[in-house]
């Protein structure tokens, strides 16, 4: 027997994530894949919608790239499907943003269209007017009298073919914290790989409901849309993401999967409304900082299992998972919850992890010594849009540099220490703020908190928190450091502790540059 690579090969197809959407129509055509208020669509309609839509978006986009503003509903949902099939490449807009920020985006990326919930008819007015070449609005939403629902009426379905998988499937846009923020290119098989691998470590099935907590356009909401839609499961669309909102719908649907920020995961588990009365296990994972022992406790109590995870942008969102191994159950409380707040191992799809010393070569794996985190696999970006020099600077040697530092245990799995420029260096002495962060979360008396360095006149660096309090709770300044203390290295303690309320970002979580800059400008003050 032999083999002729010439001959055309019968066992290669590009991927693409819009596909999943065709299986699960043809498979489950009456089931309902998507609920959004008392909108209810089955998998034949929400596909026949996604076509319609990309009928209407080809003409107009001309290949050219689609944005969307919108929040968390079906139309941002079909946007998913439709943008793609229409031959354009998506562009999901932060609703948070500015009119000069969204005005940017929009000219960076060359948007031909804009498809935007009325609700920001304002925000965009104000954003395209100074644009020599503004895009095409289409409205869609509540409030636009209609006038989607007759624009898909008379649409003709639409659905062009994915020539090459490598093609340009989306632009998400970094938040811009250093500077203006960057369009990551998305692939069409990244997507599809990132979403199985969604299905398999979060085990969506058939049954599932998962519940919109995580923005859509946060890197397209790592992939949910298509994961979901690929196990054939049911999308609950939340356009606000509230405490209250959040429980009506788990038990109105029987939620059993959702994503977000563990300051998502807080309010949940903290809500008055939560309750141990629900249906079943439901599946959380999230990400962006790591969720404290205590938080981690609160959540198993209410059957909520947690799946801690690392990931970027630029990796289509969870690029490590902590896999739980069923041994550790039998582990007590404590140790359950110094595992799970491990970042973890490799995503199934055949990312490549690794730690790494400042010559390049791998720390060791004894859970102590620390490096950065390089990156390289299926679910990596194409490159920045319009920016090679910040792409080539981002690998330089083909592994992705995160810029995030970690250590590896002894059992392979990772554990994300620090943002590079979080780390303190006090009196010489270096202070990951995740390890204060957590010795304050232990205290009863702490929703919430953040440390950062502060510029000192004698050590260089002195750690400060910023701390949230519970409902009702009653704890001093000193109580916290006493309570640090105890824990960890006296050093390590911080040796200031402010209380009130976060910064955070559109996705929940907190931006620690601007309680740093905080800290800068009032040390000038200070000696000026």
């Amino acid at each position: 027997m032999s083999f002729n690579p010439a001959t055309p090969a019968l066992s290669f197809e590009d991927l693409s994530p819009v596909s999943f959407l065709d299986r699960s129509a043809a498979v489950f055509p009456d089931r309902t894949a998507v609920i959004d208020g008392d909108q209810r669509f089955t998998y034949a309609e929400f596909h026949d919608r996604c076509r319609r839509l990309a009928g209407v978006l080809a003409p107009l986009a001309n290949g050219r790239p689609v944005a969307v503003l919108a929040p968390n509903t079906h139309i941002m949902l079909e946007a998913h499907y439709g943008v793609p099939w229409a031959g354009a490449p998506l562009v999901t807009i932060n609703t948070r943003l500015s009119a000069p920020e969204v005005r940017y985006i929009l000219e960076h990326s060359e948007s031909a269209v804009l498809l935007q919930d009325p609700q920001y008819d304002d925000l965009v007015a104000t954003a395209i007017e100074a644009m020599s070449h503004p895009p095409v609005i289409v409205r869609a939403g509540p409030g636009d009298d209609g006038a989607y629902e007759r624009l898909l009426a008379a649409a003709v379905p639409t659905a062009v073919g994915v020539l090459d998988e490598r093609a340009l499937l989306s632009l998400n846009y970094t938040s811009g914290t250093t500077g203006r923020p960057k369009g990551v290119m998305y692939h069409h098989r990244g997507a599809y790989l990132q979403a199985l691998a969604m299905v398999t470590h979060t085990q969506l099935s058939t049954a599932s409901v998962y519940l919109w907590t995580l923005p859509m356009f946060h890197c397209n909401g790592w992939s949910f849309p298509w994961a979901v839609t690929a196990a054939g499961a049911t999308h609950v669309c939340l356009p606000k993401v509230e405490a209250s909102e959040i429980w009506r719908h788990i038990h109105a649907e029987q939620i059993t999967h959702l994503c977000g920020a563990p300051a998502v995961l807080s309010m949940v588990v903290n809500a008055p409304q939560a309750t141990r009365d629900v249906d079943g296990i439901i599946r959380v994972l999230t990400g962006g900082a790591p969720p404290s022992p205590t938080l981690l406790a609160a959540a198993e109590a209410l059957f909520i299992d947690v799946t801690h995870l690392y990931g970027l942008t630029e990796t289509f969102g969870p690029a490590v998972l902590c896999d739980w191994h069923p041994e550790w159950n039998g582990l007590d409380a404590a140790e359950q919850s110094r595992l799970r707040a491990r970042q973890g191992v490799s995503n199934v799809i055949g990312l490549t992890a690794r730690v790494v010393d400042r010559g390049g070569g791998d720390v060791p794996a004894d859970g102590t010594t620390i490096g950065e985190i390089r990156l390289r696999g299926n679910n990596l970006m194409l490159g920045y849009f319009k920016d090679d020099a910040a792409t080539a600077a981002a690998a330089p040697d083909g592994w992705f540099r995160t810029g995030d530092l970690g250590v590896r245990h002894p059992d392979g799995y990772i554990e994300l220490r620090d943002r590079s420029k979080d780390i303190i260096i006090s009196g010489g002495e270096n202070i990951t703020s995740i390890e204060v962060e957590q010795a304050i979360a232990s205290h009863a008396a702490v929703l919430e908190v953040a440390v950062v360095g502060a510029p000192d006149e004698r050590w260089g660096e002195v750690p400060v928190a910023y701390v949230v309090l519970r409902p009702d709770a009653i704890v001093s300044e000193q109580d916290i450091v006493d309570h640090v203390k105890s824990r960890i290295a006296r050093f390590k303690a911080p040796k200031r502790v402010v209380f009130g309320e976060l910064p955070r970002t559109s996705t929940g979580k907190i931006q620690k540059y601007l309680l740093r800059e905080g800290e800068r400008v009032a040390s000038d003050d200070r000696c000026s």
